[in-house]
């Protein structure tokens, strides 16, 4: 499986940011600091997200990244797909010995599981927004400082 990176996380946690943000900007430093992470690594994600249109950024003193739509207008999966690179899982890197008949029927059989797979994947990802994410983040932070 070739399995999702890490850029997923770092783009909806950047939004989810962004969101709170409520029309300020942030930098990419900012974002990185809740990361717990390198800033050189949230500016390649924040590129992607922009390249995407899904956040814009501003230079000079006073600048940094905003979203470039409402937070109830971007899913999880306008992030997923604007950073991650193919499948989510991987397929035979070259085609099994067509003499064997698991090797001759296994890769069409499997690859139809494995887009079934990724279809119910990135449905699940379209049905949340980061307008939900947020309130639901928020609300746990309420929840746990209750405590």
């Amino acid at each position: 499986m070739a399995g999702l990176s890490g850029r997923s996380a770092v783009a909806v946690h950047a939004l989810a940011m962004l969101a709170n943000r409520r029309g300020g900007s942030l930098t990419s430093a900012e974002i990185a600091e809740s990361l717990d992470s390198n800033p050189v690594l949230v500016r390649r994600v924040l590129g992607r997200l922009r390249d995407a249109r899904l956040v814009w950024s501003t230079e000079g003193r006073g600048g940094g990244w905003s979203l470039a739509r409402a937070p109830r207008d971007i899913t999880l999966y306008d992030a997923y797909a604007a950073v991650e690179d193919g499948q989510v899982f991987s397929r035979h890197a070259h085609p099994p010995n067509g003499t064997c008949a698991i090797g001759r029927n296994i890769g069409d059989l499997l690859d139809a599981e494995f887009r079934s797979a990724e279809r119910a994947l990135e449905e699940q990802l379209r049905g949340t927004t980061i307008a939900g994410l947020l309130r639901q983040v928020l609300d746990a932070d309420s929840a746990s400082k209750a405590h």
